[in-house]
C-alpha cells in the first residue's frame, strides 16, 4: 500500500502572472509554461504533503540519480475550454494508470491516485485563464516522476519527486509529413521499455531520427528489433494504416505504448463503421499495398499530435506517395475526436473529466 503523509495541497501563489507576455495565437509547442506546477516528493517511504508553488526553476544535486541512472518517466495529457468556460480534461485516469505502470517498470514508487487527481485539478483550477477556447487550443498536462537521491551507486533511488506542468499549445504538427520506415535503428525490444513512458526511449530516438531528417524526412516508422519487418510506432505516435476501407494498426506489447489516443481512435472508428483491425502489419504487406493502390492512408496517433497525417514513406530506397483523397479517415476522426474533447458533441464513452 502506498504511504501517505497528507492529503492536503499547500499552495503558495503567484504574485503576478506571465500570461499577459504571452502571443497565444504564435505558440512554439512546449516552450511556455504556465503559472504554477504541482510538487510531490517520496521521501523516507512515503509520499510526502504535495505543493503548488510559482513555475521557477528547482536546485538538485549533481549525483541526483535521475542524471546517472534515467529513472524518469512521464506522461503527456490535454486540457481543454468549452464555449462556456468549463474545463475539460480527456481521459484522465488511462494517463494516471499508465504513469503508475511506467513507473513499476523502473523500479519507482507508484503515485497516489488521491494527490494526482487532487494535484491535478487544483493547479488547472488555478491556471484556468491560460486553457483557451476553440478547437485547436489546448493545455498541454506534463505529469512527470524522476529520481533525486544524490548517490551514484547503481541501484533504485531512495527518493523521488513527482511534478505536473503545464504548456498552452495548439497543433503539433501542422502539415502532412514524411516517414522512412526503419531498417537498422530500433525503438525497443521484447521485454525492454517500449510499453512505457520512459525518458529514455525517447531519447535513443534522436540520433536516428537527426539522420532521416537529414534526407529530408520529418520522422520514422520503427520496426521491430528482430527482424525490421514488423511496422510498430511512428517517431512518437501509434500508427494506423488504412487499407482499402479497413483500418490496420499493430497490437500494443512490451515494445508498443498503449496510447490514449489511439484506443480513443479505434472505438471512434468502430462508433464510425469502420472496420479496424489489430493485428501485426509487414514492411512487405504494406509496400505490396501501396503498388496496388490499396493503401489510401497512413497516420500517427498521440495526445500533442491528437492525428498526424502521412503524405510519403521510404524503405530500401523505395519512396511511395500516399494519395490526396476527400473526407478521410485521419481528418473525420480527428474532427470527431475533437469535437468531444471541445464538448461541443456527445461523449457517449464518458470519457470527458470536468476540472
Amino acid at each position: 500500500m502506498t504511504k501517505l503523509i497528507s492529503h492536503e495541497i499547500d499552495i503558495v501563489k503567484s504574485e503576478t502572472s506571465k500570461i499577459n507576455a504571452v502571443d497565444f495565437d504564435n505558440l512554439t509547442f512546449g516552450r511556455t509554461f504556465t503559472d504554477h506546477m504541482f510538487i510531490c516528493d517520496y521521501e523516507n517511504g512515503a509520499w510526502q504533503t504535495p505543493r503548488i508553488i510559482p513555475y521557477q526553476p528547482m536546485t538538485m544535486d549533481p549525483s541526483a540519480r535521475v542524471f546517472h541512472y534515467g529513472q524518469a518517466v512521464f506522461e503527456g495529457m490535454k486540457a481543454y475550454k468549452d464555449a462556456d468556460g468549463k474545463v475539460w480534461m480527456f481521459r484522465p485516469e488511462d494517463n494516471f494508470n499508465r504513469i503508475n505502470k511506467s513507473s513499476a517498470r523502473l523500479a519507482m514508487p507508484e503515485f497516489p491516485k488521491e494527490y494526482f487527481f487532487k494535484g491535478l485539478t487544483t493547479l488547472l483550477q488555478m491556471d484556468s485563464d491560460w486553457v483557451k477556447p476553440g478547437k485547436g487550443n489546448s493545455l498541454y498536462v506534463r505529469p512527470f516522476i524522476i529520481a533525486t537521491d544524490p548517490a551514484i551507486s547503481a541501484s533504485p533511488s531512495n527518493n523521488y519527486r513527482f511534478m505536473i506542468i503545464c504548456s498552452p499549445a495548439k497543433a503539433y504538427y501542422t502539415d502532412k509529413i514524411k516517414v522512412l520506415v526503419a531498417e537498422k535503428f530500433s525503438r525497443s525490444a521484447n521485454g525492454g521499455v517500449g510499453f512505457a513512458k520512459a525518458a529514455g526511449n525517447y531519447a535513443a530516438q534522436f540520433y536516428p531520427t537527426s539522420l532521416a531528417q537529414k534526407r529530408g524526412f520529418q520522422q520514422i516508422i520503427w520496426t521491430d528489433a528482430d527482424t525490421h519487418e514488423k511496422l510498430e510506432e511512428a517517431g512518437t505516435m501509434n500508427v494506423f494504416f488504412r487499407i482499402n476501407d479497413k483500418l490496420v494498426t499493430a497490437p500494443v506489447s512490451d515494445r508498443i505504448l498503449d496510447g490514449v489516443t489511439r484506443k480513443s481512435i479505434i472505438q471512434l472508428a468502430q462508433d464510425n463503421g469502420i472496420e479496424v483491425e489489430v493485428r501485426p502489419i509487414t514492411v512487405t504487406e504494406l509496400k505490396n499495398a501501396a503498388k496496388a493502390g490499396s493503401l489510401k492512408e497512413i497516420f500517427g496517433t498521440g495526445t500533442a499530435a491528437v492525428i498526424s497525417p502521412i503524405s510519403a514513406f521510404e524503405h530500401a530506397e523505395e519512396l511511395f506517395e500516399l494519395p490526396n483523397i476527400d473526407n478521410s479517415y485521419a481528418d473525420t476522426l480527428k474532427d470527431t475526436m475533437l469535437n468531444i474533447q471541445h464538448n461541443l458533441t456527445e461523449d457517449k464513452h464518458g470519457w470527458r473529466y470536468g476540472v
